[in-house]
């Protein structure tokens, strides 16, 4: 990329603030581009929606979401009780709330940790190559050659069931998917003539991948990130509705159905409203990651 004159003028102290300068403004272009889509656009709204009552559950909630109340069991849902009560006389509009809590938290937390150990591993077999490449390859196919959901019960089965022990197990399966990816990257880039640039001046292999290389990979990963909330979200409900993740009478949503459904026939409002949140969750996300990979996509520049 060719500085610009003003920059050039002003030295490094002006190049890098035309840099940040130019980083803001293709942020708020991809915010326009994502506002542009209807479809982004709702999953944008819905994502801050969940983010914002997760922040402010304990505020926003009419009762203590923990707190049996057998006077009032299964009651169907009505003013007072919006979403209905369970089968202990809880508030399930207040546990709904509460359950989103747990839901971000642990998205937040499998990806964290996939793709940061993808990120690794592809940036290693990448810019090494040869024997290394093969190896870190040959692991991820490993992983990679049992289906998600089952790789995840059997890494939760063996480490117990509890929602700290899900999260870890489902991040153990994820992150094959971003060591692929930021190595397909890593492939393209080290070969560029910037990364050629650099070696010429003399830049060590570490300055190399962490000053011009990663920085590139960043938008891939984030696109990918966001397309995966939605499914992290609800392979996390699906641990917990097996018993291999969040344990009752924990205000999680895959648990709130599993003991929900017990009782589907006689109060269907049980299972429904936890249903229809993690439908909600994961319908935001997926949009919003669309919207912002086509925002991202190349031909957007052209």
């Amino acid at each position: 990329m060719t500085t610009p004159p003003m920059a050039q003028l002003a030295g490094p102290a002006g190049a890098e603030a035309a840099f940040r300068t130019g980083r803001r403004r293709r942020a708020v272009t991809t915010a326009g581009r994502v506002l542009a889509n209807p479809l982004s656009a709702i999953g944008l709204v819905l994502a801050l929606v969940l983010i914002l009552i997760a922040l402010a559950a304990p505020l926003l909630v009419p009762y203590d979401p923990l707190t049996i109340d057998a006077a009032n069991r299964l009651l169907p849902p009505s003013p007072t009780h919006p979403f209905g009560t369970d089968e202990a006389g809880r508030d399930i509009f207040s546990r709904v709330l509460y359950g989103t809590r747990p839901s971000l938290l642990a998205a937040t937390v499998i990806l964290g940790l996939a793709s940061v150990v993808g990120t690794v591993i592809g940036l290693v077999a990448g810019f090494r190559g040869g024997r290394v490449d093969e190896l870190l390859m040959r692991l991820t196919d490993m992983f990679l050659a049992f289906p998600a959901l089952v790789l995840a019960m059997g890494a939760a089965a063996a480490l117990g069931p509890s929602f700290f022990n899900a999260m870890i197990a489902i991040a153990i399966v994820w992150w094959p998917w971003y060591a692929r990816l930021v190595r397909g990257q890593v492939l393209h880039l080290k070969h560029e003539l910037f990364v050629d640039a650099a070696r010429v001046a003399g830049a060590s292999e570490r300055r190399i991948v962490l000053r011009h290389i990663l920085p590139n990979c960043w938008t891939p990963i984030i696109v990918q990130m966001s397309l995966d909330v939605g499914y992290a979200i609800l392979t996390m409900a699906s641990l917990s509705f097996i018993g291999l993740g969040a344990q009752p009478p924990a205000p999680e949503w895959g648990a709130m159905v599993a003991v929900g459904r017990d009782y589907i026939l006689d109060q269907p409002w049980y299972v429904a409203f936890p249903g229809m949140a993690i439908f909600v969750a994961v319908m935001a996300f997926n949009l919003l990651g669309d919207g912002l990979q086509e925002a991202l996509s190349p031909r957007w520049r052209r």
